[in-house]
Parts: structure tokens; C-alpha cells; sequence
């Protein structure tokens, strides 16, 4: 994917198309409620320890009640309990997980968001036509499993890595980006919310801001700095992230697009034919320069 003005331009219009087409998005202040609170300080790597700047939750509130009744979202919180946090221990996958795993592919491709990822895909001569054959190329992208610690077997996969979370030798949380698992992990009292992350002092995110940079800690270890999106179901972010890494050979693709009022640097890291990471940094917001 080049980096050019024209690339990001194309692939900016085509995120807000699907941003648009995201009819299971929860509405802020609605459908859930966070607290931003207090701006979070600089934590090194690997530290297990940080400065609390927020105590209360992140999420004051969401209604969970929707979100069950959501397909997609309902399929897709079936496989957050699917792996082991620590690299290096080998994944096995049971019958009722590839099931699982199947069942959340089929309900997203059901969406329009998801039919329109597709088509611009198989345009750009990067997937078959055949659903069969893409829902085949989603699978080996997100759940194909890979060797992350090569001291050990296949222990994760691109769904494990970004939506789930997972940790390194027991001192790095890697992953975690996503705001459905932040708020189950922190109801269950497994994440403690430090803070929003932010390049100046005034600039304090809002309530019904769709994506955040946050500081966090996970079962003891602290996670300096991961971008999320909040709100947005789960088929967004598949097909955006999907879209990026399809598009591109590199080992690494970093864009910058701007979808609704957020201007975001995305990221994709590339492990062979699979996703290694995914996530959003947030750079501006309502036109403030964070």
C-alpha cells in the first residue's frame, strides 16, 4: 500500500463508508458511558507498576443487554475465554471453538459493512468473489495459529493477539485492543484503568469519543500505552484491519486516514499470512491536535 496522499485518500473514504454502514456501533452517553479521567504519565516497558491517574473505570456503564442481543457481538464474546494469556503455552482448539470461531465469520459476513469490505476487496484483486473461499482467507488472517514464542507451539493467533490480549514471558502485555474485552476484563476487576494517554495536557478526550489511547494494567502487569476504538462492533474493526493488511506485503503498514471527526495513524503488523497486530493511534480528534 503506498503511503501517498492518493492511497490514504482512497482508503479514508472507503473506512467512512464502512463507518457509516456500522449499524451495530453503540451510541455514547446510550448505549455505555466512560470516564476518561485523569492523564496518564510515562511507564517503561515491562514495568508493573503506574501512576494512577483514573480511580474509577474506564466504563461507567454498558448495556450488556443490547449487546447480547447484537449476533455479531454475541458470537464474538464466545471466543474471548477461547485461549491462553501466555505466549510460549501452546493453543489447542476444540471442536466447539472452530465452531465458534466459524459462527462469529458467518455473522459478520451477514452485515452490509462486511458485504462492502468484500467487494472492495475482490476490486483490488485481493479476495475470491466466492464468500466460501474469503470466509476461508478471514479464518487463516485472524485464527490461524502461529508460533509467537519460538520456544514453544503454536500459541497465538491475530484474534488472540488483538482482541483478547496475551502476555510475554510474564512482564509484557501485548495486544488487548479492544474495548468489548476492556470492559469485561475490567467488570471482572482483571484491568485497572489508569488514565488516557495524550501529547498535551489540555487535551482531555471526551465522553463520546469513539477512539482513545489508554494506560492500563492487566492481571499486574501495565500496559504503557494501546490505542482502541470504543463503541464500534466487532465487524468494523475486521473489515478495517482486514482491508490494511490485505493491501499491503509489508512487514509493517502504518496509514493515516481520517474517519468521522478522528484523524488516526492505523497499524498492522504482518506475521506471514496472518495478522501479528492491529490497532489505531489516535492523533486528533474535533480538530484538536492531541
Amino acid at each position: 500500500m503506498a503511503r501517498g496522499q492518493q492511497a490514504s485518500q482512497e482508503l479514508s473514504e472507503l473506512l467512512n463508508q464502512l463507518w457509516h454502514l456500522d449499524t451495530n456501533r453503540l451510541k455514547p452517553g446510550t448505549d455505555y458511558s466512560i470516564s476518561p479521567q485523569g492523564k496518564a504519565g510515562y511507564v517503561a516497558q515491562g514495568s508493573n507498576h503506574a501512576r494512577d491517574r483514573a480511580h474509577a473505570p474506564l466504563f461507567t456503564y454498558v448495556n450488556e443487554e443490547k449487546v447480547k442481543k447484537i449476533e455479531t457481538y454475541a458470537h464474538f464474546v464466545n471466543l474471548l475465554d477461547n485461549y491462553e494469556m501466555s505466549t510460549g503455552v501452546s493453543e489447542t482448539v476444540t471442536s466447539e471453538e472452530l465452531h465458534e470461531n466459524k459462527r462469529f465469520i458467518d455473522s459478520i459476513m451477514e452485515t452490509d459493512l462486511m458485504k462492502c469490505a468484500h467487494s472492495y476487496l475482490v476490486r483490488k484483486g485481493q479476495s475470491p468473489s466466492d464468500s466460501g473461499q474469503f470466509k476461508r482467507q478471514l479464518y487463516d488472517i485472524w485464527f490461524r495459529l502461529y508460533h509467537r514464542d519460538r520456544s514453544g507451539g503454536k500459541d497465538s493467533c491475530g484474534f488472540e493477539h488483538v482482541f483478547v490480549g496475551e502476555t510475554k514471558y510474564d512482564d509484557e502485555i501485548m495486544g488487548l485492543h479492544n474495548w468489548v474485552q476492556f470492559y469485561l476484563q475490567e467488570k471482572h476487576g482483571h484491568i485497572d484503568y489508569k488514565g488516557y494517554k495524550a501529547r498535551a495536557n489540555k487535551d482531555t478526550p471526551d465522553e463520546d469519543d469513539h477512539v482513545l489511547n489508554l494506560q492500563f494494567s492487566w492481571k499486574g502487569l501495565v500496559k504503557p500505552i494501546g490505542g482502541s476504538f470504543i463503541g464500534v462492533s466487532p465487524e468494523f474493526e475486521v473489515a478495517l484491519f482486514t482491508i490494511i493488511f490485505l493491501m499491503s506485503n509489508e512487514k509493517k503498514t502504518s496509514v493515516v486516514v481520517k474517519v468521522d471527526e478522528y484523524m488516526l495513524e492505523l497499524v498492522v503488523y504482518r506475521y506471514g499470512r496472518s495478522i501479528g497486530t492491529s490497532y489505531p493511534k489516535l492523533l486528533s480528534s474535533n480538530n484538536r491536535d492531541l
